[in-house]
């Protein structure tokens, strides 16, 4: 731990939302929409957004696309939020998503778990100290989505890498998360329930203080007060929301993840908010679904 990164650190440990990237008709970015979607986010009290996530299209956006998504946010974002930027593919690709991020003025960059057949967990060192040492004036937070991968592995990064200061974990699996963390060095790093809502309860009482959302783009008031419960160790209190937003989650968790990003921006196109368009390889939530996702979501916002 460095007193350095303690405003990143303290920014991991909220709601950490993951925006969608809207799309307009002629399938662009709808950039008026995206701006809305976060002005929505901060004006709700949410104080960490992650640009470029999962939940955003990170894959499906193209090099420009990413740049714009992280520009936008930053901008929007101003001095009420936090941005943590998501960059990775190519290790030359994540460095320079990394540095353009820092001369946007965002003080941390996530980095998605490389996608690759073959993954060392030396090279897993190696990738993430890179793009670490490309950027040392950011928090860099490793997005760890494999279970092989061994707590000393990212002691080893951090130990190079002081800047190294979070992690988003989402291996679903609580008693591993608690092994890696405490294997890594549980009071080092910012531990982040990568997982979202469904995991949150259990990652917290293994020493999560944070956790990603994709629900927040929805409903944000749901999942503040999820946090501000698990805060105050009200783990009943925690579980009555969890049951609230149950079949949200499971409708995104189902057929592995398939309409995960689906959900939320049908729930959003209920609202208003924006188009229910995704790019391939997500497809359009079936037609059968769609009302059952905008009767949740009308119950949210009353």
């Amino acid at each position: 731990m460095t007193a350095a990164f303690e405003t990143q650190r303290a920014a991991l440990a909220q709601v950490v939302a993951i925006p969608v990237t809207p799309f307009a008709e002629d399938g662009t970015i709808d950039r008026d929409a995206h701006r809305t979607l976060l002005r929505r986010l901060t004006d709700a009290g949410v104080r960490t957004l992650t640009p470029n996530g999962n939940t955003g299209e990170f894959y499906a956006l193209t090099p420009e696309e990413r740049r714009t998504v992280a520009e936008s946010t930053v901008e929007e974002a101003g001095d009420r939020a936090a941005v943590l930027v998501g960059v990775g593919h190519d290790l030359p690709t994540a460095v320079a998503s990394a540095r353009h991020a820092r001369a946007l003025g965002a003080p941390m960059v996530m980095v998605h778990q490389p996608v690759h057949p073959y993954v060392s967990q030396a090279g897993w060192v190696d990738y993430h100290r890179a793009i670490a040492e490309s950027v040392p004036e950011l928090g860099v937070v490793p997005y760890v989505r494999n279970p092989a991968l061994a707590g000393a592995r990212l002691a080893e990064l951090a130990d190079a890498c002081p800047n190294v200061v979070g992690v988003k974990y989402a291996v679903p699996d609580a008693a591993r998360f608690a092994a890696f963390a405490r294997d890594a060095g549980l009071g080092r790093f910012v531990w982040v329930a990568g997982l979202a809502e469904p995991y949150a309860p259990s990652y917290f009482s293994a020493g999560a203080t944070g956790f990603t959302s994709g629900l927040v783009n929805v409903a944000p008031a749901v999942s503040l007060s999820m946090i501000e419960a698990l805060r105050s160790g009200d783990y009943p209190a925690a579980m009555r929301i969890w049951e609230r937003i149950r079949r949200f989650e499971e409708l995104r968790a189902a057929d592995a993840s398939a309409d995960n990003v689906s959900v939320v921006k049908e729930a959003l196109s209920s609202l208003g908010l924006c188009r229910p368009d995704v790019r391939p390889p997500s497809r359009r939530l079936p037609a059968g679904e769609r009302s059952e996702v905008a009767a949740l979501a009308a119950g949210w916002s009353r």
